[in-house]
């Protein structure tokens, strides 16, 4: 374990100047309070070390700590072979100024000596191999960014309601076919699984061309699309997955930092989910109702059920269980009330809160 502290700046520092990378690949994960995730994160990258691809030889782990209030730094300390990193001070109040997450990215870019960059998220789990496959999957579609949407964890009532809600959404939004094709405007990645050549990540400016953005991992892609690099985005539980949320408020102030950030059109589709929810829970009623006949009755519960699976074929487009996008449908009062909170929290507050800090929108 090497641990490297910078001192404190009110900017991060300028790249390094063009070395010969040292490493095939370098995994960098920006970290703030990620106690309960990290231990899980690290062993499963730990172990992925095989022949010719051995940790510290072919290729390097650096953690970058966002100033944690919690045991993040020891933790990360704890494991042979991780690299420490502290991430640098910066003002968040000026214009233009680094999120976070951005800022801890920039700084692990900076002290990287691998050819390849690897941003992945401490509350991932890596699958045996899945390193090295990604490299030979970069390298076989010649693309610059290759990004994987992990398998999702989830736990309780609520995550288990809500989260085929919005993956849904995003695959409906954000459908690879169209983010892999250099011809569509459509970009999209997923900063918890983020592969990119070093040379391209710096030409173009990296986490620092998008210090601002919050939706920093879709900010990239679009990034690389403009520049006309090719993008790779696939759903991949061969590879990774993630326990996004540990807690039901977590997941609520996550969601309401990124659906309006995600879903342009927000207050359209609010009313899309609304008039779901409404089909779903009024027609049963209507067929109660003593003036309708027999047939017609049995028409309107047809209805009902044609309504039933067009809500679920397309939750079923998340990925999720089965199991989990039946029980989906019940989560639409608490998507519908997150779609509007978010939009309230950005798109007239202009302002969103994550792990204890205020971040500006700025578009």
């Amino acid at each position: 374990m090497t641990d490297l502290t910078p001192t404190p700046e009110t900017s991060p520092q300028p790249e390094p100047e063009e070395t010969t990378p040292r490493f095939l690949l370098t995994v960098i994960i920006p970290a703030r309070n990620e106690a309960a995730s990290l231990p899980s994160c690290l062993s499963s990258l730990v172990a992925q070390s095989e022949p010719g691809f051995a940790l510290d030889s072919e290729w390097q782990l650096l953690v970058v700590d966002d100033h944690s209030t919690d045991a993040t730094a020891s933790i990360a300390a704890s494991y042979p072979g991780v690299t420490l990193l502290h991430a640098p001070y910066w003002d968040q109040t000026t214009r233009g100024a680094f999120t976070g997450k951005n800022n801890a990215c920039w700084a692990g870019a900076q002290a990287a000596e691998g050819r390849l960059l690897l941003f992945t998220d401490a509350d991932t789990i890596h699958e045996p191999g899945s390193l090295s496959r990604a490299r030979h999957e970069l390298a076989k579609y010649n693309v610059s960014l290759l990004s994987y949407s992990p398998r999702q964890l989830t736990s309780g009532f609520w995550q288990r309601a809500l989260m085929p809600l919005v993956f849904a959404e995003l695959a409906i939004a954000y459908p690879p076919k169209q983010v892999n094709d250099p011809a569509s405007p459509i970009a999209a990645a997923n900063g918890q699984f983020l592969l990119v050549a070093q040379q391209d990540y710096f030409d173009l400016g990296g986490h620092r061309a998008v210090a601002p953005q919050v939706l920093e991992d879709v900010a990239l892609a679009r990034n690389f699309k403009r520049a006309r690099r090719t993008l790779r985005f696939r759903y991949a539980a061969d590879a990774l997955s993630t326990r996004m949320y540990r807690t039901t408020a977590d997941m609520m102030e996550g969601w309401t930092k990124n659906l309006a950030l995600l879903f342009p059109s927000l207050i359209p589709l609010a009313l899309l989910r609304l008039l779901d929810l409404i089909l779903f829970l009024g027609l049963p009623l209507l067929a109660l109702y003593p003036f309708f006949t027999t047939l017609q009755r049995g028409l309107i519960l047809l209805v009902w059920a044609r309504v039933l699976w067009r809500i679920y074929a397309r939750i079923a487009k998340s990925n999720f269980p089965a199991a989990d996008c039946t029980l989906a449908v019940l989560g639409l009062p608490l998507f519908i009330g997150l779609l509007l909170r978010s939009y309230q929290q950005v798109k007239l507050r202009k302002s969103v809160s994550w792990k204890g800090r205020d971040y500006p929108i700025r578009h």
